[in-house]
């Protein structure tokens, strides 16, 4: 569980280095077997929602760990970087609201991120 912890914490300050928008967490681990954690956000635009995945990849190799896939990379409107128990998701603001993940997933529980 700290491993997971210092992965979470990880992320979210990768994130908030490069400006993020609108960070939130969401423990799915009692309401799905795809994952523990859920970190959702969004950025301006397509080269700064490259920024945001890159800079949670180089941050966390740093630790020795890696993602088991990242998609959606080149169109930059939804990347989603696979690190088996945490699913990280890094949308434009149009794509994060049609898809509004938030609302798909209500039945975890949100986490402050300053919690962890």
């Amino acid at each position: 569980m700290n491993t997971l912890n210092n992965a979470l914490k990880t992320i979210v300050n990768a994130l908030e280095d490069k400006k993020a928008e609108e960070i939130v967490l969401i423990d799915i681990s009692e309401v799905s077997t795809i994952a523990d954690y859920f970190v959702i956000t969004n950025g301006a635009n397509a080269s700064q929602i490259q920024a945001l995945a890159d800079n949670v990849q180089e941050k966390l190799a740093i630790n020795g760990i890696h993602p088991r896939s990242v998609e959606g990379y080149n169109t930059a409107n939804w990347i989603l970087m696979d690190y088996n128990d945490i699913l990280v998701h890094v949308f434009d603001k149009e794509s994060r609201g049609f898809y509004d993940l938030e609302r798909m997933w209500r039945d975890g529980k949100t986490i402050n991120t300053n919690s962890i």
